[in-house]
């Protein structure tokens, strides 16, 4: 995934501390499954590199109570769920974004279920 010798921060939180930080960092209502703050622009062209060097790749919030659900709803377990938010917060910290296009949804979704394959 081109990030060797980075570190990542992993937060585990609730609903109530996640809808906090969906409302502060983006505005929006109510918790969400995961979200990513990279240390450096993530939307750098593949040619571009981060102004400061930093060993830091970002951080990944998770909302358990989120996860939770998803796996009930979807009938997997909540360990393979949380893999997958996890594959995709980190996706989110390296410049994927579903939400620019649905060109770029199909990347993002091509490239978790890989990444999901490696470990199942």
């Amino acid at each position: 995934m081109g990030c060797h010798d980075k570190e990542l921060s992993i937060l585990f939180t609730d609903d109530g501390h996640m809808a906090e930080l969906n409302h502060r960092y983006l505005g929006k209502s109510g918790p969400t499954n995961v979200l990513a703050f990279p240390m450096w622009d993530s939307h750098l062209s593949e040619t571009s590199t981060p102004e400061v060097e930093t060993p830091l790749l970002g951080d990944v919030v998770i909302s358990v109570d989120t996860a939770i659900r998803e796996a009930d709803a979807s009938g997997k377990t909540l360990e393979k769920t949380m893999d997958r938010l996890l594959i995709h917060g980190i996706l989110h910290l390296i410049g994927y974004d579903h939400e620019v296009s649905d060109v770029e949804a199909e990347r993002m979704e091509g490239e978790e279920k890989r990444l999901i394959g490696l470990i199942e």
